[in-house]
């Protein structure tokens, strides 16, 4: 559970933004963000608001859903899915750069590892995550198939997510996604 601006227990809220020029037109259904949806309620421990978007590729688009995202819509956790690439429009990273407060290379490391195993162009992929006051915002390959492997490796049982409740004494701010013990 979250705590909300007025100290009141309120649910987790996770965004998944999927950035794409032809799903935001219409071309071609988003598969990434239903998969990653479908992915987390399966092993999360707890219920949560779940608050999806589609956004076509480019900087500002971008970098201003993840600042409403974070500022206004309070979401705990932001995945992103696409604009990782090395092709112009691929500005993702670029993007999130420009709304984080702190940027957290070792999960996008940790992202292109297990990404490899499955996939050899991997090593393009130019995943990071970073923080913007209690958001963590986190760049998921963009490819479907990598979207139950991958996150289990970077979301696991002791993954750590900024503080936004209080479950008990924790110093750094920080506390642990509430995952199944199944899905870890």
């Amino acid at each position: 559970m979250a705590g909300n601006r007025d100290g009141l227990t309120a649910m987790t809220r996770i965004a998944i933004v999927t950035i794409s020029d032809r799903a935001s037109r219409g071309e071609y259904e988003d598969l990434g963000g239903p998969a990653i949806e479908r992915w987390l309620r399966g092993v999360l421990a707890e219920p949560c608001d779940f608050v999806r978007r589609i956004v076509p590729d480019g900087l500002e688009s971008v970098r201003d859903v993840l600042i409403e995202l974070c500022d206004q819509a309070g979401a705990d956790l932001i995945l992103t899915t696409g604009g990782t690439g090395p092709s112009p429009r691929d500005l993702t990273p670029e993007a999130m750069r420009q709304v984080i407060t702190k940027e957290l290379p070792g999960f996008g490391e940790l992202m292109r590892q297990a990404s490899l195993l499955h996939v050899r162009t991997a090593i393009l992929s130019r995943q990071t995550a970073g923080v913007r006051g209690r958001s963590l915002v986190i760049n998921l390959p963009g490819k479907t198939v990598l979207h139950r492997r991958v996150p289990r490796r970077c979301l696991s049982r002791r993954a750590l997510l900024p503080r936004t409740h209080r479950r008990g004494p924790d110093p750094d701010g920080f506390f642990c996604l509430g995952m199944n013990r199944s899905s870890c």
